[in-house]
């Protein structure tokens, strides 16, 4: 799980840049990248200014811009349904069938 969020930070880092990773822990799957949204649980568009998983909110992070010739260059979670822990740069939580690992760099 480690590993791969290395690879994957390493192959985009860019200086001063923020970045995210999310990791669903049973699997290890998930996404990292400069890109991290919120999104709103009526319509699942992303919430303006807010990029810290929330109650009731989908979480999105990966790539604003195509980086492989996939059809998705994010990963993209269904609403948290519970905050587990919080320190200020990770969030582990839980969405209905799965738990993540939210973290900034």
């Amino acid at each position: 799980m480690a590993g791969y969020k290395s690879k994957k930070l390493l192959a985009e880092s860019r200086e001063g840049e923020v970045r995210y990773s999310l990791v669903r822990l049973h699997d290890g799957v998930g996404d990292s990248g400069p890109m991290c949204q919120i999104l709103d649980p009526e319509n699942y568009q992303a919430i303006e200014g807010e990029t810290r998983p929330q109650l009731g909110c989908g979480v999105r992070v990966g790539s604003y811009y195509g980086r492989t010739y996939a059809m998705q260059d994010w990963w993209q979670t269904s609403p948290v349904e519970e905050i587990i822990e919080e320190r200020e740069d990770y969030i582990k939580f839980k969405t209905r069938n799965s738990e993540y690992i939210w973290e900034t760099f």
